[in-house]
C-alpha cells in the first residue's frame, strides 16, 4: 500500500439548508446553518484517509480559528497535515452552500488557498505514491507539483474542477484526468449536457487523452461514470441511493479513486469503487463528514 498525497483547497463550508432556494432579492427566514469542513482538496483527502489509506494533506490556511478547526478535523481522520502551511494576512477559505430539495449552489471566497505556492512543498514526491490535485489552488503551483510528482514516478490524479484554462503542457503530468460533463465540455470547447450522447462524452475524453493525460474520467451523476483509455472505453454505472445532499460526492469519487489506485488498482476498477463511495456519501449531509469507510463502500458493492 502506498500513500496518497492531497495538494488543494482547504474550507469552512457553512452549509445552508432550506426549503427552496431564493430568488434574487428575496430572503428566505426558516433555514438551518451548519459549519462543517470542506474544500476540494480536504474533502479528497479525507476521503482517502476514511477508506484506511495513509493520506498526506498539503494546503494553505489563514491565521484564525477556522483554521484550527479544520487541522483538528484532519487529525481525527487521521489526515498527515504537517503540509498544510499558516498565512498571516488571508483568511482560510470560506465556502456558502445552499442546498435545497437535494441539491446544492455555493460561493467560494478562496482565502488563503489562493496564496499557495510550490515552494511551501516541504517534501519531495515519491515513486511509491498517489499524488492529487485540483483546481483550487493557483494554477502554477498546482502545474509545478504534478510535474514533480510525474518526474519522480508518482501517479498523479488530476480534478480539473473548477475548470481553469491552463497551460497545454499541463496535462503531459497526469495519469488519470477526472471531471463532470460540465468541465468536460469547458476544457474541450464542446457543448456537453447531462443528455449527450456516450460518442459525444468519448470523443471529448479522447481530445484530453491527445493532450497527454493517460486516462480521463467523466463523471456522470446518476448515469455513473465513463472511463476512457488505452484499452478503451469502459462505463461504470451509478449505485442507487437516497440522496440528502450532493455537495462533495465529485470530491469522494476523486478521493476513493486515489486510494483504490494507492493499492495497484487500474482506473476502471478504482473508477467503479469509487462510484460505490460517492453513492455512500450523497445521503448524508456536508461534504468531509459525509465520505465513507470502506467497510460502507464494501456494503454498498456487495448489494450491486
Amino acid at each position: 500500500m502506498s500513500r496518497v498525497v492531497v495538494c488543494g483547497s482547504l474550507n469552512m463550508d457553512v452549509v445552508v439548508q432550506s426549503a427552496r432556494l431564493p430568488e434574487a432579492g428575496e430572503t428566505l427566514l426558516g433555514a438551518e446553518v451548519t459549519f462543517l469542513p470542506g474544500g476540494k482538496g480536504l474533502n479528497q483527502a479525507i476521503a482517502s484517509a476514511r477508506l484506511g489509506i495513509p493520506t498526506a494533506m498539503v494546503g494553505a490556511v489563514g491565521n484564525d480559528s477556522f483554521a484550527n478547526s479544520l487541522r483538528g478535523f484532519l487529525a481525527d481522520n487521521d489526515v498527515d497535515s504537517s503540509g498544510v502551511r499558516e498565512i498571516d494576512g488571508p483568511a482560510t477559505g470560506v465556502a456558502l452552500i445552499q442546498v435545497a430539495d437535494g441539491d446544492n449552489s455555493i460561493t467560494v471566497a478562496s482565502g488563503a488557498n489562493m496564496h499557495f505556492r510550490a515552494e511551501m512543498l516541504h517534501q519531495a514526491p515519491r515513486r511509491d505514491e498517489v499524488w492529487v490535485a485540483q483546481f483550487e489552488t493557483p494554477l502554477a503551483a498546482t502545474g509545478e507539483i504534478l510535474a514533480r510528482a510525474h518526474k519522480a514516478g508518482a501517479r498523479t490524479v488530476l480534478n480539473l474542477a473548477p475548470y481553469t484554462r491552463h497551460p497545454a503542457r499541463l496535462l503531459k503530468s497526469v495519469d488519470v484526468a477526472v471531471l463532470n460533463e460540465i468541465e468536460l465540455g469547458q476544457a474541450t470547447e464542446s457543448k456537453l449536457t447531462s443528455s449527450s450522447s456516450q460518442r459525444s462524452l468519448v470523443a471529448a475524453c479522447e481530445s484530453l487523452r491527445q493532450r497527454g493525460a493517460r486516462a480521463v474520467i467523466a463523471t456522470l451523476g446518476a448515469k455513473g461514470a465513463l472511463v476512457v483509455s488505452a484499452n478503451g472505453v469502459e462505463a461504470i454505472p451509478a449505485f442507487k441511493a437516497k440522496v440528502v445532499d450532493t455537495t462533495g460526492a465529485g470530491d469522494c469519487f476523486v478521493g476513493a479513486l486515489a486510494a483504490r489506485m494507492a493499492v495497484g488498482a487500474f482506473p476502471t476498477e478504482a473508477a467503479r469503487y469509487a462510484s460505490a463511495a460517492a453513492s455512500c456519501a450523497v445521503e448524508r449531509l456536508g461534504a468531509a463528514p459525509s465520505m465513507p469507510t470502506a467497510r460502507q463502500v464494501a456494503a454498498r458493492l456487495a448489494k450491486a
